[in-house]
């Protein structure tokens, strides 16, 4: 095929960069057609180094100029949504970061337009991609540990302690830590065990960061506690903080799901000695765990003894999961996954957990069909 797919960045961050241009440059039928930043000087650095031939400060004119056929959204969470709505009315494909919005109207609105525009949606949930994930929902899938009934997510970081500004944990612009680490989790638990159905949740704000351009601060939850309730009667806790001392590790990850046929455990360590994935099991009546193998298949011909940092932006660069199977989705014509639906999805369980931190009560979330596209 010699179908080419112009695509245009909005953002111009480290992640913009290793994630999203990095893997795009290695696809035959990805042109990068043009970048979108803030700042001229840094986008006009990130043009030079992919040969991205356009360069635009408003997504306004990058969206308007008509050279597009998909647009990727990296931006911060309170720009995803207006910037959707215009690809989306543009008759753009759209791939946007996580989480997908700031509340679920949003993002219920740009799902319900996604669909009636006809376009390829995708929401980046990284962590569905890598071949630990994939390999532990083989496992599942093949009844490892039969009937799941208690589930365990936590992902934890040791960034929530700074001193300057950061827009993840302005409450003006984004969601705290339950929209940054925890909307993985989710992402993770409804891949795994099934939808949420009720939530009991704390969110805890104990670093009072500064406000942007002299604005008084208005700080995010930096960790998040939710007791969860899935729809298959299994039961869950999900944790996630930005406080964790992790020294060398700098962040870690862990799953455990326990079911009436055994038990699986996921370990992650992102950075450290001992970085990277380990999968162990047992079934009910082994004598011990044994550590699981993941399948080579699953790699891809990329070598899991690199740090894990380095074989996971290879995995990207090389393997048709997130930014190129968003262009592979849009080639053949084909819906994305995980799609709006994934991130509205998300969205309503953390606007869920809001309401029971706010009332201290248990709140039950409707478990719905993926509802019909409708347009305004």
């Amino acid at each position: 095929m010699t179908e080419q797919v112009r695509v245009g960045m909005v953002g111009t961050s480290w992640w913009a960069d290793l994630m999203y241009l990095s893997s795009l440059q290695h696809h035959p039928q990805a042109q990068l057609a043009a970048i979108c930043g803030r700042n001229p000087e840094r986008a006009a650095e990130m043009a030079a180094k992919y040969a991205i031939p356009r360069v635009f400060s408003d997504y306004h004119e990058m969206i308007a100029s008509g050279d597009l056929d998909a647009l990727i959204i990296a931006t911060p969470d309170d720009l995803h949504h207006p910037i959707s709505i215009a690809a989306i009315d543009a008759g753009l494909h759209v791939l946007c970061e996580k989480p997908l919005a700031l509340s679920p109207d949003h993002a219920r609105a740009m799902y319900e337009r996604a669909e009636a525009a006809g376009i390829v949606h995708m929401v980046l949930f990284t962590y569905r991609f890598l071949p630990h994930i994939r390999y532990l929902r083989q496992l599942l899938a093949d009844g490892y540990i039969g009937r799941c009934y208690d589930a365990q997510f936590r992902f934890y970081g040791n960034y929530g302690r700074g001193e300057a500004y950061s827009w993840r944990f302005d409450r003006r612009r984004a969601v705290g830590i339950l929209g940054d680490l925890g909307s993985h989790l989710i992402d993770l638990a409804r891949l795994t065990v099934g939808e949420i159905v009720r939530i009991n949740a704390q969110l805890g704000t104990f670093v009072e960061w500064p406000g942007a351009d002299g604005l008084p601060p208005d700080p995010a939850n930096d960790s998040a506690l939710l007791t969860v309730a899935f729809a298959n009667g299994a039961q869950g806790v999900i944790h996630t903080s930005a406080l964790i001392e992790l020294a060398e590790r700098g962040m870690d990850q862990q799953i455990v799901l326990h079911g009436d046929a055994g038990t699986l455990e996921v370990d992650l360590h992102l950075e450290g000695p001992h970085n990277g994935a380990t999968i162990r099991g047992v079934r009910r009546g082994d004598p011990s765990f044994q550590t699981l193998p993941i399948p080579a298949e699953l790699w891809g011909g990329v070598d899991p003894t690199t740090p894990f940092l380095t074989h996971c932006f290879e995995l990207f660069a090389t393997q048709s999961v997130g930014p190129r199977l968003f262009i592979d989705n849009i080639l053949a014509n084909r819906p994305g996954s995980p799609s709006f639906y994934d991130g509205m999805r998300t969205q309503q369980v953390i606007d869920a957990a809001f309401e029971s931190h706010q009332s201290g009560r248990w709140v039950a979330l409707v478990h719905e069909d993926r509802p019909a596209a409708v347009s305004d």
